[in-house]
């Protein structure tokens, strides 16, 4: 990347910096770490019983890490605003992305069913794939942030390597796109304690899912798209994958049989799919 380009955007990136608010579990968390350490140095006798408190504490936080839609953690968008619902609208996302052979047959459906999309990239695969995400963001969809590696151990990071990555990935693709991405979603699903304060300092916001297919791990179209649409509702945040695909018996990356279907039912509902940013801003 040229070095104009670089600190442009770095400057982009940091104008979209916001305060950081604790959530309530976090901030309590802070103050019972403080408060241990505090009885510790004054009353080394009743180190069993701040362990304990301490323990106790991180198999909370664990927990939460294995449950994707919490709120625990941070604030965590899983349906669309009220506003959005009620102009009828969905939100398809898509993850892992981007890849050569998917992507581009998932703009085409969406193109032909006039439909937009919220695509959730990986730094390096966007890295590899530059002209993919250009026509993504062509095409009129949304370019998120889904990580730098997708790695399955994202949710085990430090704070700092926390950081890295996710700057890393916003950095790749807003210098693709000239847009910073505005939303970030794990890698799948799995949510760090420490990453609340690293979105704020991105100038992102956490989004999971209202319901996902679970595409990548089931090949029987008929069930992912049972999974989509039963109860398929205005302000609904719907997820697949335009990567990292289970395939049908014929080997058909299943999100391309269930996209077709799945798009019929929005459009028999009278809903409308839109990217995440056109339905949070006209909220």
């Amino acid at each position: 990347m040229p070095v104009k380009r670089a600190l442009e955007t770095t400057a982009a990136i940091a104008s979209e910096r916001r305060a950081w608010s604790p959530s309530p579990v976090a901030g309590s968390s802070i103050l019972l770490h403080a408060a241990a350490l505090a009885t510790v140095l004054a009353q080394p006798s009743l180190w069993p019983w701040a362990l304990g408190a301490v323990a106790g504490n991180h198999l909370l936080l664990t927990a939460a890490v294995f449950w994707p839609r919490n709120r625990v953690l941070g604030a965590n968008l899983t349906c669309l605003p009220a506003p959005a619902a009620g102009r009828r609208e969905v939100s398809l996302n898509f993850d892992d992305g981007p890849d050569p052979e998917v992507t581009p047959r998932v703009l085409d459906l969406l193109d032909r069913h006039h439909a937009k999309a919220s695509f959730f990239c990986v730094g390096e695969k966007a890295a590899a794939h530059p002209g993919i995400v250009r026509e993504i963001a062509r095409r009129g969809h949304g370019i998120e942030n889904h990580s730098h590696r997708h790695s399955p151990a994202f949710a085990c990071y430090g704070i700092f390597r926390l950081k890295r990555d996710v700057e890393t990935a916003q950095s790749i693709l807003h210098g693709i796109t000239g847009r910073a991405p505005r939303f970030f979603r794990a890698p799948m699903g799995l949510r760090s304690p420490l990453l609340d304060p690293v979105l704020a300092w991105c100038g992102l916001h956490y989004v999971s899912w209202t319901r996902r297919g679970l595409d990548s791990v089931h090949s029987d179209p008929e069930k992912v798209l049972e999974r989509l649409s039963r109860g398929l509702a205005a302000g609904d945040i719907l997820l697949l994958h335009d990567n990292g695909n289970a395939r049908t018996r014929d080997g058909t990356p299943v999100v391309l049989a269930v996209l077709p279907g799945l798009l019929e039912r929005i459009r028999a509902k009278g809903l409308r799919s839109v990217t995440l940013t056109a339905a949070t801003d006209g909220a």
